[in-house]
């Protein structure tokens, strides 16, 4: 059995004159975050590997899921080719996962991100939104055999506030 998270970054700031993957996140993605972890730290059970993608957004987002969860340094990893807004190109790499890591939790964007929720799951989304949480569960021991699962869990900030 294989478990993927896939985790849509915190709402972003066009404030600054900045680089698409300088981009900071606004102050309502801390509060997003914090509530969105909070719920799935009640469903987040056991060991599993994070890879966030380099782009601020995301990055920050992750660190904000690894402090609340207290993932070890071990367990997660920066990964440039996460910087994709392409979900057959995202799925190229989750299907990389080495077969040993049975719960991997991936932060990237939007519109990979939805198209991979649609994709893989059981129940569509119109959009993950930022901030937005999907778990599915694939019945396979090969992240490379990774094809429709079943949808376990998503949260949408705005329903949870």
């Amino acid at each position: 059995m294989k478990r993927l998270t896939l985790v849509r970054h915190g709402k972003s700031s066009w404030k600054h004159d900045l680089p698409d993957e300088k981009r900071p996140l606004k102050k309502r993605a801390y509060r997003d975050g914090e509530v969105v972890s909070n719920i799935y730290k009640e469903f987040y059970k056991g060991k599993a590997l994070f890879w966030s993608s380099p782009a601020t957004r995301a990055l920050t987002t992750a660190k904000l899921f690894k402090e609340k969860l207290e993932i070890p340094e071990t367990d997660f990893l920066i990964k440039d080719e996460l910087y994709t807004f392409d979900e057959s190109e995202l799925l190229t790499h989750i299907k990389s996962c080495d077969d040993s890591v049975e719960k991997l939790v991936v932060f990237g964007h939007n519109p990979a991100m939805t198209g991979l929720v649609n994709r893989l799951g059981d129940k569509s989304l119109d959009n993950l939104p930022t901030t937005g949480l999907c778990v599915i569960d694939f019945e396979t021991d090969s992240w490379k055999d990774i094809k429709t699962g079943k949808t376990l869990l998503t949260l949408i900030p705005r329903n949870l506030r």
